[in-house]
């Protein structure tokens, strides 16, 4: 049995030998003929101005639509910032004066600034910012006199104005002052 097992051993030996003597003809070079293969799979890169034409065309006519729409948006963009910082009209401050006494307020940020004094008897009147610049504005007809007053700036009491005359502290809270016309260097 041994003799039987020696001799499949060697015949399975010579079989290998001959599969291996045959594959490695097949062998060699496969490197080089590999690296050949994938350079021909690489493609090669199109110049920018083709990749950018595909972009901005694609064969795809949805994407198309969707571009042209995002273009529009962009322009539609573009053109209300144009309009709010270029086209706004400009209200100053000193012509507001002429049309009675301005209150106004910084207060960038804000969603609501009223102002409350005792000349509306403390009930709130709403202050505008139509430029969006966070001043708030508001002008009125007052006569001649001593007005205590303050502002609410999003429900928050702000009772310091720095365009006031003076500030007095009535109940724990501070309110502005301001004197409109008259003489002796009351300022309106």
């Amino acid at each position: 049995m041994r003799f039987e097992d020696n001799r499949e051993e060697e015949l399975i030996r010579r079989a290998i030998a001959e599969e291996i003597g045959v594959a490695e003809g097949r062998l060699e070079g496969l490197e080089e003929r590999v690296i050949r293969a994938l350079a021909e799979k690489v493609p090669s890169r199109a110049p920018w101005w083709k990749r950018l034409r595909e972009f901005l065309l694609p064969e795809r006519p949805y994407l198309g639509l969707a571009y042209a729409l995002a273009a529009v948006l962009i322009g539609v963009g573009i053109g209300i910032a144009v309009g709010r910082f270029f086209l706004a009209p400009s209200t100053s401050l000193t012509s507001l004066a002429q049309e009675g006494t301005v209150f106004a307020l910084a207060a960038p940020g804000a969603k609501e600034v009223q102002l409350v004094g005792d000349f509306s008897a403390w009930k709130p009147i709403p202050l505008v910012d139509p430029d969006g610049d966070g001043v708030w504005t508001v002008v009125l007809k007052l006569p001649p006199g001593r007005y205590e007053y303050a502002f609410l700036v999003d429900g928050k009491w702000v009772g310091q104005d720095p365009a006031a005359d003076e500030y007095v502290r009535t109940l724990g809270d501070y309110t502005s002052v301001r004197y409109i016309g008259g003489e002796g260097g009351e300022r309106s």
